[in-house]
Order: structure tokens, then C-alpha cells, then sequence
């Protein structure tokens, strides 16, 4: 009796073990990657950029990053579909001038982004006192649209924008969307700050700090991927 009793509770257990052992594994892709990552706010530093898996929103699901550098890394994110911004996974270079002595300063970025899901991918630029934040929208799917109103269409920095202004009660935010998607190009950010000063949103000598860019992701329910094939900040 307790042999068999023993076959019928294997029989029972070896389905429910594969079915584990299958969930398991699917929860996030395999990466051979230099770092990874599944803490909300995991970091690493490389080449002088800081990547960050940043999970700060609430309801969040789960995540992890990898990297083989910061100019290749990627988020496996399976957040829930429902609204609000879950998190912002992102690489940053550290500018730290004021923007009158800033010569140039531009980015080239490629990534592969998923058909699904509600997410952004952007650049988020801040002053050094995180007083101001500018954000330029590369590419977006689903629901997600930018804070406060809307201010023009311009074409400054090489693409053109609809661009929009809020706060979020914390900090003015400028939204720059492209008018037409894009997932790889060069960005000339220079002549957007210098236009944003131009208008008196903020001093012609506003220290510049970060300038992130990633996925602001709202839902991704079943696991998704965002991939950076390539990308980098340079300044003078």
C-alpha cells in the first residue's frame, strides 16, 4: 500500500513539477550578459554611465535588467495592465554644466521595442536640482500620453515634436513627441534646451545634470522585451 501509494503520489507531483519548472523559466528570458539584475533598484556603473532598473511605480510587477555595456542592455518586464507608470529602466551620463557653457551635446540611440504592451521609450533630461525635467518621446504603444498641456509643434534638434508642458507637483516637466515614431537616430539636445530657455521656461545658464534614456513603461502583462542595440551621450 505505501508503495503504490507512493507511484500514485509521483504520478501526481511529476506534471506539477514540470509546470513549475516551465513557469520558472519563463518569468524572464535568458541573457549571457556581463550584468544583470532583478532588484527594483539595481545599479551599475560603466564607462561612465549608470544603468538603473528603477522600479518606482506602484502596482509593479516583476523585472530584471541586463547589460553587456551601457551602450547594450535590456529590461524583461511582465507588469500588470492596468494604469499608472510602473517603472523606468534607463542608462545616464552625468553632464553637470550650466547650459551657456555647453558646446554640444548629442545622443544616437537603436532599440528593438515590443507590438504590445503601454510604454514610452525617451530621453529624461533634469537640471541638476531635479527642478526641471525634459523628456523626449521617441517611440510609444498603447495608452500612455504625456503630462500637461499643449504648447506647439516645432522642429528643433533634428526631428520634429509636439510639445506639451506640465508639473507633476514635484517638478516642471516638458514634453517633447516625435510626430513620427522612430526606434534609431541621432538627437542634437543642445538647440531643444537652448529652445526651451528661449522661452523662458528655464535660465539660459540652468545647470544641466542627468540625461537618461530608457522605458517608461506602464503594462507589459505576459513579459515583455525592450532591447538597446546601441546608444550614447556625448558632450563638450
Amino acid at each position: 500500500m505505501r508503495r503504490a501509494a507512493r507511484k500514485l503520489v509521483m504520478r501526481i507531483l511529476t506534471p506539477v513539477v514540470a509546470l513549475v519548472a516551465f513557469i520558472g523559466v519563463s518569468t524572464s528570458p535568458a541573457h549571457a550578459a556581463t550584468w544583470s539584475t532583478d532588484q527594483q533598484w539595481g545599479q551599475w556603473n560603466n564607462g561612465g554611465y549608470t544603468l538603473y532598473n528603477n522600479i518606482w511605480g506602484g502596482g509593479a510587477g516583476y523585472q530584471s535588467m541586463w547589460a553587456n555595456s551601457y551602450s547594450n542592455w535590456g529590461v524583461w518586464a511582465n507588469h500588470p495592465n492596468t494604469g499608472g507608470i510602473k517603472s523606468y529602466p534607463n542608462a545616464k551620463r552625468v553632464v553637470n554644466r550650466n547650459l551657456n557653457q555647453i558646446s554640444a551635446l548629442t545622443s544616437s540611440f537603436n532599440v528593438t521595442v515590443p507590438s504590445a504592451g503601454a510604454y514610452n521609450t525617451a530621453y529624461d533630461i533634469w537640471d541638476t536640482d531635479y527642478d526641471h525635467e525634459i523628456m523626449l518621446w521617441m517611440n510609444w504603444h498603447g495608452a500612455v500620453g504625456p503630462l500637461g498641456s499643449y504648447q506647439t509643434r516645432v522642429s528643433v534638434g533634428g526631428h520634429t515634436w509636439d510639445v506639451y508642458r506640465g508639473s507633476n507637483g514635484h517638478n516642471n516637466v516638458y514634453s517633447f513627441l516625435r510626430t513620427g515614431d522612430t526606434s534609431a537616430g541621432t538627437v542634437d539636445i543642445l538647440p531643444i534646451l537652448r529652445w526651451i530657455a528661449g522661452r523662458g521656461w528655464i535660465s539660459s545658464s540652468e545647470p544641466i545634470g542627468d540625461v537618461q534614456f530608457g522605458y517608461e513603461i506602464t503594462s507589459s502583462a505576459g513579459g515583455l522585451d525592450f532591447r538597446t542595440n546601441q546608444f550614447s551621450v556625448n558632450y563638450q
